[in-house]
């Protein structure tokens, strides 16, 4: 039988391993992390909770844990052996921001680690940067609110001229705040109360959002896929924010709708159940692989009016010209309003990327555009946080396409308010709404005279 310094070991090689692919490598953390949770299933549950809490707080943290380690260690983060830099970060985390295991046995553990991984040699240097940052903790402060928060200053800087300083930092703070899984309820398979007895059953913590009848808050819960409300179709992960795309479009009962880049589905999936299984939703994506996880989402919701096919949105389609009454158009990002769940992204996103983005959205809608019918909707969405991408492009249609603003006053929900919505557009902040950065903006195609 394994002792519990072994098996601290195991969870701590399992996380090094991870982020090792993430930061050195560049692999997607939310990918990389799914699936090595799935290949270790067999852990208990605690020891992928702490698994998932390294992985994640090192990522949200890093900013802030290579400044410290900048302040102690004699050879600069950047000069580090890249799996040393990687065993130093995720350690620091711990000694840091977890309580679960004494600082003495983080150093031990990650000296073990890294003679286990052929670096006997730099044991002592390990051993000595982390010890003295167990001494030196207390004392550490932050010279300025990159640092503070690990948010890059550039991003920091174009929060600041679109919010002021006081709200880019609070945006920045509530990246941080605690995560749990939002997951809409498909309404025409069982009502709200039915899955919620399903999911307490199952002894998950579960509990309606108050103002969104289709949404629960699960936490504390194993894995998704063991749950029987997952099983039968009855939820989906999904977002409050990106939930309410579906309610802005608010479909009539027989409605053809294409959404452009929908992998994995999940908008897709809710205009399917608002149209209460009636109409056709096409969800299309440019990659295959995402496409298949959309097959699989539909088929294990079980809804028939939806169905999915690779296509890339820059090509035109000539069968679709003016023929959906809704195109959904939740566009590639940035992404900057998910980092409290990919705080990967913060990393490798830039103002020229940005830039990049806003252009590749332009090209994508004056193409989808044609698709919409007289009379009918194109909603623009994306999960960022920054003008370039949201408001800029939603004035930059506005004034180039046949279209006008529809009010979204009455169509979000009764917690939602936001001034800009009687114009047709709102920026949803995670620091004001329980909820990912999102922009949504809807807009009717004129009829002709």
């Amino acid at each position: 039988m394994s002792s519990k310094a072994d098996k601290l070991e195991n969870e701590r090689e399992i996380a090094l391993d991870i982020l090792h692919e993430i930061l050195e490598k560049g692999a997607f953390s939310h990918v990389v992390l799914n699936q090595a949770l799935g290949k270790y299933q067999y852990l208990e549950k605690k020891e992928r909770a702490f698994i998932t809490r390294v992985v994640e707080g090192t990522l949200e943290n890093r900013i802030q844990i290579d400044y410290v380690l900048d302040q102690v260690s004699s050879v600069k983060v950047k000069k580090m052996k890249p799996l040393i830099r990687t065993l130093l970060r995720m350690s620091v985390y711990q000694i840091l921001y977890m309580d679960r295991v004494p600082d003495p046995a983080v150093c031990d553990e990650a000296v073990k680690l890294a003679a286990k991984r052929r670096f006997q040699g730099l044991k002592g240097f390990v051993n000595g940067v982390l010890r003295r940052i167990s001494r030196e903790k207390s004392g550490f402060s932050w010279p300025d609110a990159s640092i503070r928060y690990s948010m890059p200053q550039w991003i920091l800087d174009m929060w600041r001229e679109a919010y002021g300083n006081e709200r880019a930092e609070s945006i920045a703070r509530s990246f941080f705040s605690e995560k749990h899984t939002t997951v809409r309820c498909n309404l025409n398979k069982a009502s709200r109360e039915d899955i919620l007895q399903s999911l307490q059953a199952q002894g998950a913590e579960a509990e309606a959002i108050e103002g969104f009848p289709h949404l629960i808050l699960l936490k504390k819960y194993d894995y998704l896929e063991g749950l029987q409300a997952f099983e039968d179709g009855l939820i989906q992960v999904q977002d409050m924010s990106s939930s309410l795309a579906g309610l802005a479009a608010s479909p009539a009962k027989g409605s053809y709708i294409i959404d452009v880049c929908g992998a994995p589905g999940g908008k897709s999936l809710h205009l399917a159940d608002l149209m209460g299984g009636t109409g056709i939703v096409d969800v299309r994506d440019v990659s295959v692989q995402k496409i298949r996880i959309t097959e699989d989402n539909i088929i294990r919701s079980g809804f028939t009016n939806i169905r999915a096919k690779v296509w890339d949105a820059l090509e035109r389609d000539e069968t679709a010209v003016g023929a959906a009454y809704i195109v959904i158009a939740d566009l590639p990002c940035s992404g900057l309003g998910v980092l409290g769940r990919k705080p990967d992204i913060k990393y490798h996103a830039s103002k020229e990327g940005i830039l990049e983005l806003a252009e590749l959205q332009r090209r994508i809608l004056s193409v989808v555009q044609e698709y919409v019918k007289p009379g009918g909707l194109l909603l623009y969405s994306t999960c960022t946080i920054s003008r370039e991408e949201n408001e800029k492009n939603a004035f930059w249609f506005r004034d180039n396409f046949p279209f006008e603003p529809v009010d979204l006053r009455g169509r979000l929900g009764d917690l939602i308010h936001e001034e800009t919505a009687k114009d047709g557009y709102v920026q949803l902040l995670p620091d004001q709404y329980p909820c990912d950065g999102f922009f949504i903006s809807l807009f009717r195609r004129k009829t002709p005279a």
